[in-house]
């Protein structure tokens, strides 16, 4: 470089700068054979003639990671995309016959947390398999055990909590919303048609029992699919009077019944010591009208239980991290994240008296 040229930035024509994008849509060169490259294109099945562009870096642990925009990616009309989802959010909805009701005075709080749809762990490797079939078979069957469990009480309402890493990826390339590659089973659009039928079978099956609220929590592997899901949720019962689907894109969800008060969250969001003064700033007029107050969290597969208590009188705000029915991938093996008891709880909330119950259905 010569000393005229050194520390001032090169300034390309707008001719050249068009000739570059050119030769990039073209063709892919992999300099300096970079067989990392080749072997995530190879992992994700993406033909080396479809790529137009390709950033790389390393993370703090020296691991490359790749940001690659194919052909397919640029040529997307997403209007069209877009239409479609809509024409079936609008369109497609079933009509339910109308259900004779007794009266009640029990809340059934359902929650199959972190289902992971998509989520692969091989036998061999983690002696934990888990698979898609696996993951439907489980929700089913904790669903009906939920429900057997509850036959005992007159069940006036059912809380079905739904979202919290219902879907395993978030993309076409199998990766979490932030981009963490995961191992999957099956292709994305197949998780999606799978956790939407699931979803309307566990609605079909609690609705029979009593009038059915699903609530949507966002979380952090299916942000934006999982939103999407619940949104075709309540597309399908939205003819339907016994079920609504609250489906918008809060962090915290809260949800009355009687003198209890009820927080959902991921449980990756605020940390959890802010979650009680949150819940009182949030819903000052349900605050004040409730004595029983909790927050059921996910993410973190395993229970976790803390009460606070409040003044004289005892008024506790209990948060509680929930189980998962779902398996433990190689990664998590790896780890040692292993041995936690695999589950789909539930509980009982009593209009006057609060939480009743707790419903566990073991695998």
């Amino acid at each position: 470089m010569t000393e005229k040229l050194k520390g001032k930035r090169l300034r390309l024509s707008a001719e050249e700068v068009e000739l570059i994008y050119e030769l990039r849509g073209e063709t892919l060169e992999n300099i300096n054979s970079n067989s990392a490259l080749d072997l995530h294109l190879l992992e994700r099945g993406i033909d080396k003639k479809d790529v137009v562009s390709v950033k790389h870096w390393q993370n703090m642990k020296g691991e490359l990671r790749f940001s690659i925009v194919t052909k397919e990616d640029i040529n997307i009309d997403h209007k069209s995309i877009f239409n479609k989802v809509n024409e079936l959010v609008t369109t497609h909805s079933p009509k339910y016959k109308k259900i004779k009701r007794k009266k009640g005075n029990h809340l059934l709080v359902i929650n199959p947390a972190d289902i992971h749809i998509g989520k692969y762990a091989d036998a061999l490797e983690t002696a934990d398999p888990y698979d898609i079939e696996t993951a439907v078979n489980r929700v089913t069957e904790g669903v009906e055990g939920i429900i057997q469990k509850a036959e005992g009480f007159d069940i006036e309402k059912i809380l079905f909590c739904i979202g919290n890493d219902v879907l395993h990826i978030d993309n076409v390339y199998n990766t979490t919303t932030k981009g963490t590659r995961q191992d999957v089973d099956g292709k994305w659009w197949q998780h999606y048609e799978v956790a939407l039928s699931l979803y309307v079978s566990c609605v079909e099956m609690l609705r029979m029992v009593a009038p059915v609220d699903c609530v949507h929590s966002m979380s952090n592997h299916d942000y934006q699919s999982g939103y999407h899901l619940a949104k075709s949720l309540q597309s399908w019962f939205r003819q339907t009077d016994d079920v609504s689907v609250e489906a918008n894109p809060s962090h915290r969800k809260y949800y009355k019944y009687g003198y209890n008060l009820i927080g959902l969250e991921h449980g990756d969001g605020a940390k959890m010591d802010r979650l009680p003064l949150l819940m009182a700033q949030e819903n000052p007029i349900e605050w004040s009208e409730t004595k029983y107050r909790y927050w059921y969290l996910h993410h973190l597969h395993h229970k976790v239980k803390h009460k606070w208590l409040d003044a004289k009188d005892y008024i506790g705000v209990t948060i509680e991290y929930l189980r998962s029915p779902s398996g433990s991938d190689s990664w998590h093996n790896r780890k040692g994240f292993v041995g936690v008891p695999k589950a789909v709880e539930g509980f009982i909330h009593e209009k006057e008296t609060g939480q009743v119950a707790r419903l566990v259905h073991y695998f």
